[in-house]
């Protein structure tokens, strides 16, 4: 089961949309992407181990959910702005948030 939060919890996390303007491997690792991740007014870099489930073709141009409000981490020399948001199963089935129609970059998740 998991833990309830609140409303007020829920708006301490600064989501918003952003489309993958460019993705590369990470050097020196077999499971993340460097992405650069157009937020509309700005660009912010995200590491995600998406490797074992995306190309980077697949990745390219999609519009997906960012967490903007994470605390910066560094992974094999780079530094991850925000974490992209995505769906998995038990089974390790895994599918990134997006949208269903079109709509601005920077858009708030509310």
């Amino acid at each position: 089961m998991s833990t309830e939060v609140s409303y007020r919890d829920f708006k301490k996390l600064d989501i918003h949309i952003g489309t993958i303007a460019e993705i590369e491997k990470v050097k020196g690792s077999d499971k993340l992407y460097k992405i650069q991740v157009d937020m509309g007014d700005h660009t912010r870099q995200i590491l995600s181990s998406l490797v074992d489930y995306y190309t980077e073709e697949q990745m390219q141009g999609k519009v997906i959910a960012i967490v903007c409000n994470m605390k910066p981490a560094k992974m094999f020399g780079h530094v991850s702005n925000g974490m992209l948001l995505a769906a998995e199963t038990n089974e390790g089935d895994l599918a990134l948030l997006t949208t269903d129609q079109s709509i601005a970059n920077g858009a708030k998740i509310t």
